[in-house]
């Protein structure tokens, strides 16, 4: 519970979602749709990257 309260609710909020493109990523690549799936499947690291780099940026303005 401790480590939620620092995680911060919109960063949860992301990792909830980008697990959640991972799932999705993964039924359309296995269902045969394996275009579609390494599109949506590239949606997680860059959402990834874009909370990294938002917290770079809150850190240095600190």
């Amino acid at each position: 519970m401790k480590f939620f309260k620092k995680l911060g609710a919109a960063n949860l909020l992301m990792l909830i979602l980008c697990a959640a493109i991972i799932l999705v990523a993964e039924y359309l690549f296995l269902s045969g749709d394996q275009m579609h799936g390494l599109f949506i499947g590239l949606w997680a690291p860059t959402l990834l990257g874009v909370m990294i780099y938002l917290k770079l940026i809150q850190d240095g303005s600190e």
